[in-house]
């Protein structure tokens, strides 16, 4: 059998998982564990917690679960205080507390979802992105660089802070 490693973040990581489950090959997924944008960024920021977002788009992509699980995995709320969160960063959040550990998070969430493939942070540390620009703004973190305007000045140096281990 194969081996296919795909190495990236939820959306693009999602629809390539989706397309290569359908073949006979051994899928692994490497996921970017620096976003710090919406249900993910703050559950991250208030619960201490790796970033389930993307690492739950892998996941689901890669289920062999009924639909009504992926659609719950996805499901987000739209009000009240959990309104912007998805139920499947809140179960991977509440399971890295549980088990203290976001690895055994993720293998318990592959073991519901029948995974076809395996899922695997890039790190098990907490990171942020930071660009700086040519003009010397810094921006702080992936939503930031996301939403920047600024980004055609070019950019003079990319990294991760702290640096993963």
């Amino acid at each position: 059998m194969k081996k296919v490693v795909v190495i990236g973040g939820g959306t693009g990581n999602f629809v390539v998982l989706k397309g290569l489950k359908k073949y006979d090959v051994s899928l692994s997924a490497v996921v970017s564990m620096a976003d710090d944008g919406g249900s993910t960024g703050i559950l991250r920021d208030e619960l201490g917690v790796l970033p389930p977002g993307d690492v739950r788009q892998c996941l689901v992509a890669l289920s062999d679960s009924s639909l009504l699980m992926r659609s719950l995995m996805n499901y987000r709320f739209e009000n009240g205080g959990l309104g912007g969160h998805s139920f499947g960063n809140l179960l991977l959040s509440a399971l890295e507390k549980v088990t203290g550990s976001f690895e055994q998070a993720i293998e318990e969430v592959g073991r519901i979802l029948f995974i076809k493939g395996k899922v695997i942070p890039v790190t098990t540390h907490l990171t942020r992105l930071k660009m700086l620009l040519k003009n010397n703004t810094l921006l702080d973190g992936e939503k930031e660089v996301f939403v920047s305007q600024e980004l055609e000045q070019g950019y003079r140096d990319i990294y991760l802070e702290p640096y993963p281990k």
